[in-house]
């Protein structure tokens, strides 16, 4: 008995815990700050790392990617124009921009370097499929050299060093400035963009959510830009215009293998809809709408805001901010099935689904081991629950499913053991 004690202490192992499967790190606005946390293996809790929180570099966090092998965090800061509690010791300031940290053993962050992006007001990033490049969306595309500022986003794509993490521009080859003739340092994107998307190793897409009215009729419509990647970086828009999206209010897109899915939160106090697209590749990234169309969000929830793909690629998850229905927890999670034809039906599971969780959850990701889902929320919190792979459903852990992280909590991002 001695012996076998002795194993599992060595291990990290304890009897109330499978030891650590990965690490999670939560952005916060409030402080402009990361909370880090490992990821138990036996009940999925979260327990905080050393030093957590740490700072976010810049001002208003919004988005975070882990570089392949776990080694590199990359954060997007919005910016601000105001100064909040904390910016006074922003390495990077509160312009806004990209801030690279490197990730240690025990999932401590050391901040790096700042970088800077093409335009103003980053919103989200991504890696491509190989691990080398880092795409990042602004929200406004710089100004020409003439002075006129186009009113769309644009992706700024760096590469990234696998020994230091370190950031380089990549310039576009394929579009030059109008007045100069010297290439543009972006790929331009559709009007007000919210999110990007990498699908497989061969298409980018971003979701732009167009301009609405006080009223809110649309004055500019909602689209999608897609870009077929190349070598060295490059991204070839090969046509001449976005695809045009039937949505009233899109929210967020995601891949998940070959398909993409986009929420639309529709009008306001309504459950919204799921766009669900299959990628063809062969014909210039286009997006073919799946047989049956659009599905609706599940019965009394409401603004769904964020989409997640199982590993499995079986099950699909939309957060929702909202409810409709007094008798539904306020915020949740809607678990859909992904049949073969790539159809949508709702996970049997009485009145669990949809799932209760946080006040208003931004962001959600499935842990390194696949056992449990998380989603990040805008109370501070991350709620957690466990995956059922066999059936899709979601439970509570079994330890308790709510963790305190960062003020006013926006995205999350985990990864396994660091390479």
């Amino acid at each position: 008995m001695a012996f076998v004690v002795s194993v599992a202490m060595g291990l990290g192992m304890t009897a109330c815990g499978g030891g650590t499967i990965g690490f999670m790190w939560v952005l916060g606005t409030q402080y402009n700050q990361i909370a880090g946390f490992k990821i138990d293996d036996f009940t999925g809790n979260l327990t905080q790392v050393l030093h957590s929180p740490f700072t976010s570099g810049g001002a208003n966090p919004v988005s975070l990617v882990v570089s392949t092998g776990g080694r590199f965090l990359y954060v997007v800061n919005a910016g601000s124009s105001t100064t909040s509690s904390g910016s006074e010791s922003l390495p990077c300031g509160t312009t806004g921009g990209v801030s690279e940290f490197s990730v240690g053993g025990q999932g401590v962050l050391a901040f790096q370097q700042c970088f800077q992006v093409q335009g103003t007001t980053p919103l989200w990033a991504s890696i491509d499929s190989t691990g080398s490049f880092l795409y990042v969306l602004v929200q406004q595309q710089p100004a020409l050299a003439n002075g006129t500022t186009p009113a769309n986003g644009a992706i700024t794509v760096f590469s990234i060093a696998s020994d230091t993490g370190r950031l380089s521009l990549v310039v576009n080859e394929q579009v030059k400035d109008p007045t100069t003739q010297q290439q543009l340092t972006y790929f331009p994107v559709g009007n007000n963009p919210t999110m990007l998307a990498v699908a497989g190793g061969s298409c980018v897409f971003t979701l732009n959510a167009g301009t609405t009215t006080n009223s809110g009729s649309q004055t500019t419509p909602a689209t999608v830009t897609p870009y077929s990647v190349g070598t060295a970086g490059q991204l070839t828009q090969t046509t001449n215009t976005t695809i045009a999206i039937n949505a009233t209010r899109p929210t967020s897109i995601i891949t998940g293998g070959s398909d993409i899915y986009i929420t639309d939160a529709g009008a306001q106090n309504t459950p919204g809809q799921i766009l669900p697209f299959t990628v063809s590749t062969a014909t210039a990234c286009s997006l073919n709408t799946v047989t049956g169309g659009p599905v609706a969000n599940l019965p009394g929830t409401s603004n769904p805001v964020y989409t997640l793909v199982d590993s499995t690629g079986k099950y699909l998850y939309i957060a929702n901010q909202s409810s409709t229905n007094s008798l539904i927890a306020n915020s949740s999670v809607s678990g859909f099935n992904i049949q073969t034809n790539g159809q949508l039906s709702e996970i049997p599971d009485g009145a669990n689904n949809p799932y209760a969780v946080g006040s208003a959850p931004v962001c959600m990701v499935e842990d390194p081991s696949h056992q449990y889902l998380y989603t990040s929320n805008g109370d501070g919190t991350v709620t957690g629950k466990i995956l059922d792979r066999n059936t899709g459903r979601l439970s509570n852990l079994s330890r308790g499913s709510t963790f305190t992280a960062a003020g006013q909590a926006t995205c999350l991002a985990v990864s396994g053991n660091v390479d």
